[in-house]
């Protein structure tokens, strides 16, 4: 684990697994500075060392490999959203580490998030959000990524997350993807073809990585609020055949937090090279819902 030019890195035998920007990364030259963030997951790897994350696309500058704002939440009677930058309404940032361990077999850090209100000219900190991220040692040409993710409120106001069709911890995938070479099946049998506007508790995607392939099997924990979770895939076609899936457990209902009480999210990633077929995720899946 080493830290250089506002990004932790995570290796094992020499080779980046996870890149965590915890300093602010600004947009490409020429763009709204609006848009600059810190508080992610990029790069993401395979054991192998393929990219699966990309960051600052030109179709949504405001995505950021792995990163988990919200979009509508009401506080004080205005709505703010947190996802998209460009409206300067809030964004989401890195603060401090709060810790950080490497062992033998795992390398974690707990970073706290800062939700920032922007509104109005002044920055008003409104929710903290602590996010632990575990890597395992890689075995058998994967490994396992824990995200642990705590919300509390810093104000005496409700955060009130507004259902709305996207939001939470978003995944845009790597560039290489497209519609002919990646895939999605979800526990509930559905493709990228039906997939978005139902509800799951794994998404299993993977596609061609260079001259071979791999991807990630994504679980989400029972215990997360609005479990099976509703879902975010972009269709066939959507932006050239992209890819992007979110866990969005606020898209069919609202959800509040309220202060002096704390609220969870917990998700697993299996990270592979090669190719894994339904069963493996299932599989994966009751091993982490016994495992919690």
């Amino acid at each position: 684990m080493s830290e250089k030019d506002g990004l932790l890195s995570i290796e094992y035998s020499d080779q980046e697994l996870l890149g965590y920007q915890y300093g602010i990364k600004m947009p490409p030259a020429g763009v709204d500075p609006a848009y600059q963030r810190s508080g992610f997951i990029h790069p993401l790897r395979t054991p192998d060392g393929h990219r699966l994350t990309q960051i600052q696309p030109e179709d949504h500058y405001h995505h950021y490999g792995l990163w988990n704002p919200w979009t509508r939440v009401l506080i004080d009677q205005d709505t703010i959203d947190f996802w998209n930058l460009r409206d300067r309404q809030g964004t989401v940032r890195f603060a401090e580490f709060k810790e950080q361990e490497l062992t033998a077999d795992r390398a974690s850090y707990t970073a706290l998030h800062e939700h920032v209100v922007l509104k109005g000219g002044q920055e008003r900190v409104v929710l903290h959000e602590h996010q632990t991220v575990t890597i395992h040692e890689p075995s058998d040409g994967q490994y396992q990524m824990d995200i642990d993710i705590e919300y509390e409120c810093t104000t005496d106001s409700d955060f009130k997350i507004l259902a709305y069709r996207y939001q939470g911890l978003g995944w845009r995938a790597t560039e290489e993807w497209n519609d002919d070479n990646s895939h999605i099946i979800t526990s509930e049998g559905k493709t990228r073809q039906d997939a978005d506007n139902t509800t799951a508790r794994w998404m299993l995607y993977q596609g061609a990585l260079g001259q071979g392939q791999g991807g990630v099997i994504w679980l989400s924990h029972p215990d997360n609020y609005n479990y099976p979770e509703p879902i975010r895939v972009w269709p066939p076609g959507t932006h050239e055949g992209a890819v992007f899936a979110n866990f969005a457990p606020t898209k069919t209902k609202d959800w509040t937090f309220e202060p002096g009480k704390k609220y969870q999210l917990k998700y697993r990633m299996i990270i592979f090279d090669g190719e894994r077929k339904a069963p493996d995720a299932e599989s994966a899946w009751k091993q982490y819902q016994l495992s919690n």
